[in-house]
């Protein structure tokens, strides 16, 4: 069952500069999709154009049947909030906030409080391997540390889908090898759809298909199975 179905995408800034140039793509429900390329080729821009943070040049995203792109900016709000969760390189972590707290953010944005997800904050928690910094501020934690709370903060209100954009950019080897593995599981024992954007051909790999994107357009495609 397709998950994601963009059609026909085109994004220019300044009405001249083409950043993507044509692309067509389908991401299947529970699918892990590694896009690959470098830096410039366009592929954070896909991302936020997948995710309704960017609307399309041209083109068409639709999430589950429903044209985000053609949706106004307040439904995409709705849906980034409740449908799909970001990750982003450099983690976004409030750094006023606990770990607790900075998980708990999308939930509290949402009109919802703590107690209606105590459970799966504890749970997830346990996941990511939190457990027994939950009171922590971000500015007390390695960076495989905060990455991991970014993450749990993506998946605290049960997203379908996750995007991550270069999740282990600003990590050391030993960091980025297990925020891939902690994708994966999240991946396999979650069933939700997971996006990533890199251009680390290594990471790619974790990923059960790679993209590989140059200059706005997809340019090679494999099956990594």
């Amino acid at each position: 069952m397709t998950a994601i179905h963009a059609v026909g995408i085109t994004h220019t800034y300044n009405g001249k500069d083409i950043i993507l140039n044509g692309i067509d793509l389908d991401v299947e429900k529970g699918e892990f999709l590694s896009i690959l390329g470098a830096s410039g080729s366009g592929k954070t821009t896909l991302l936020s154009v997948i995710g309704g943070i960017e609307t399309p040049t041209s083109g068409h995203v639709y999430i589950d049947g429903e044209d985000i792109s053609a949706a106004k900016e307040k439904r995409r709000a709705i849906l980034r909030r409740t449908k799909i969760g970001f990750v982003f390189q450099f983690f976004n972590l409030a750094p006023y906030l606990n770990v607790e707290q900075n998980i708990l953010v999308p939930v509290l944005l949402n009109g919802k409080g703590k107690k209606s997800v105590e459970k799966e904050l504890d749970a997830l928690l346990s996941f990511v391997g939190l457990e027994d910094k939950r009171t922590a501020m971000p500015g007390k934690l390695s960076g495989g540390e905060q990455q991991r709370v970014a993450i749990a903060r993506g998946l605290i209100f049960h997203p379908d889908i996750i995007l991550l954009d270069e999740p282990t950019g600003n990590l050391d080897s030993a960091n980025s090898e297990g925020i891939m593995q902690l994708l994966k599981r999240v991946n396999s024992e979650f069933g939700t759809t997971v996006i990533q954007v890199t251009h680390n051909e290594h990471n790619a790999e974790y990923g059960s298909r790679i993209i590989r994107i140059r200059d706005g357009k997809i340019v090679d495609e494999t099956e990594n199975l």
